[in-house]
């Protein structure tokens, strides 16, 4: 980590500025384009009905999160650290494996959608844009040289972006605050599709590689070695956690509300029908176009492009940490960076010269089945982790925090397990596989599974290793002694 930011105690006010950053860095993948165009088929599918789902998984990001920014302030060591120095060897090799897959299936979509914003903008071709998109992202993490609080402005900037443009169109659409006010706190599934589109929403939201990342930009904090001073710092990333996600909220329930507004109304083409019932990152401008405007599809695709570029950047930023964690890797900054791109962009280049826009669609349903699928490998060590005395020490989690959050990333891995099973039936039925095809295709599947329980038994069952190095919190041997 390059020089750390120094906090400045008093005012309150300046200390927590102090503090702002690494949550809204993490904040950003609950903007990416996968996320938008998931909040973009709810809406058109059930309205503002959904709304609550998005108020209950934020709530739970908020929980989850905190849990991984805490092990980074009270240890001052990251999450892929924690896990080599947990697991043997190979454990570790399939650990890092899958967290390079899961950041690869992340960034798939970022990558995508910021081709089709440049489609739209300027009519570059998606292939052009994808290369145009990694050459963009290495520009923004050029910044990092400067420190990490250019990176962080440069990202908060984005993230308005964002926020502006969907409130704009937001505005234009009209939609009714009531139903709205209705649809977040009143829970219901109703419909069809409902129950899945629901589980769409909160599996798009927790992003395996943010559990890395935000463990590991915490530590670019000056904290105090203490017992006030670490629990100080955990209470002031959870409140700045708070706000950034606070943000996303609003902003999903904005993305949320344009598609419903649109697709409800009442004079709808047969076009636009088409448009609402199988929402793309492309189709959508289209749809926004003939319903609100040329300029609201502009604001679209300029929102689309803040939000691809924000989460490319965070995305490559947590295989750096990845990639030195895991294998403790010594690389130069820009040599980590062009690596880790050049891994990420090559299967959306592939897809976009392909298959085109259809194809390159296509790529980001199979990610989001991925990122689903690996979830599990990140949340049950972290949980593990920050639920242990020898890992942190006096700033563990609490009792019930412990029993709330073991609730909740189980909740989770079941909601995320449910989207591939059902996403996989579906796949099988689409195509009309024969009975045949269905039995061998199970026959491959059932093994799979096995090993995938296996390896989950053995990451929530493994006995505890001691740390080989003394966490941060043992600079201290009771609440009181205050050292630097």
């Amino acid at each position: 980590m390059a020089s750390l930011v120094q906090i400045q105690e008093t005012p309150t006010w300046k200390k927590l500025l102090g503090y702002v950053g690494p949550g809204f860095l993490v904040s950003v993948a609950y903007l990416d384009p996968g996320n938008l165009q998931t909040d973009l088929q709810a809406g058109a599918d059930h309205k503002f009905e959904l709304l609550w789902i998005v108020l209950v998984g934020l709530t739970f990001a908020l929980i989850i999160q905190s849990r991984s920014a805490n092990l980074g302030v009270a240890t001052g060591k990251h999450l892929s650290e924690h896990c080599k120095a947990e697991y043997p060897k190979k454990v570790n090799y399939c650990l890092w494996i899958l967290a390079e897959i899961a950041i690869i299936a992340a960034d798939i979509p970022e990558v995508i959608g910021t081709a089709f914003a440049l489609n739209i903008l300027m009519k570059i071709p998606i292939w052009a844009g994808v290369l145009l998109a990694g050459l963009n992202t290495l520009l923004l993490l050029g910044l990092q040289k400067y420190g990490i609080r250019k990176l962080e402005m440069a990202i908060g900037v984005l993230l308005m972006v964002v926020g502006s443009c969907f409130l704009g169109v937001m505005v234009h659409a009209k939609p009714d605050p009531r139903e709205i006010a209705i649809g977040m706190f009143v829970p219901k599934l109703m419909g069809n599709r409902a129950a899945r589109d629901a589980v769409a929403l909160l599996g798009a939201l927790i992003m395996p590689h943010n559990l890395f990342l935000h463990s590991a930009l915490v530590i670019s904090r000056k904290v105090p070695h203490s017992f006030h001073g670490i629990n100080s710092a955990c209470k002031y990333f959870l409140i700045e956690s708070g706000l950034a996600l606070f943000l996303a909220f609003l902003i999903n329930v904005a993305v949320v509300s344009v598609s419903g507004s649109v697709c409800s109304k009442p004079d709808l083409s047969f076009q636009n029908k088409a448009h609402c019932n199988n929402i793309t990152l492309d189709s959508a401008a289209f749809l926004l176009k003939d319903g609100l405007g040329n300029w609201s599809s502009k604001l679209y695709a300029l929102s689309l492009l803040a939000s691809g570029q924000s989460s490319t950047v965070t995305g490559t930023y947590a295989g750096q940490y990845v990639m030195e964690g895991f294998l403790d890797l010594k690389m130069q900054v820009w040599s980590r960076n062009l690596l880790t791109r050049c891994i990420a962009i090559v299967p959306s280049l592939v897809a976009s010269i392909v298959g085109g826009s259809s194809g390159a669609g296509s790529l980001i349903i199979f990610a989001s089945l991925i990122l689903s699928f690996e979830l599990p490998f990140v949340l049950i060590p972290l949980l593990r982790f920050t639920s242990s005395k020898t890992k942190m020490g006096y700033h563990k989690s609490s009792l019930m925090v412990t029993l709330a959050s073991w609730c909740l990333g189980l909740c989770s891995i079941g909601i995320n397990l449910y989207f591939v099973g059902a996403s996989l039936m579906d796949w099988m039925m689409s195509n009309q596989m024969s009975k045949l095809g269905s039995f061998f295709t199970g026959i491959l599947i059932f093994p799979i599974m096995m090993v995938y329980m296996a390896m989950l038994a053995y990451l929530t069952l493994k006995r505890e290793t001691a740390p080989a190095e003394s966490p941060r919190w043992a600079a201290y041997t009771d609440g009181t002694n205050e050292t630097e």
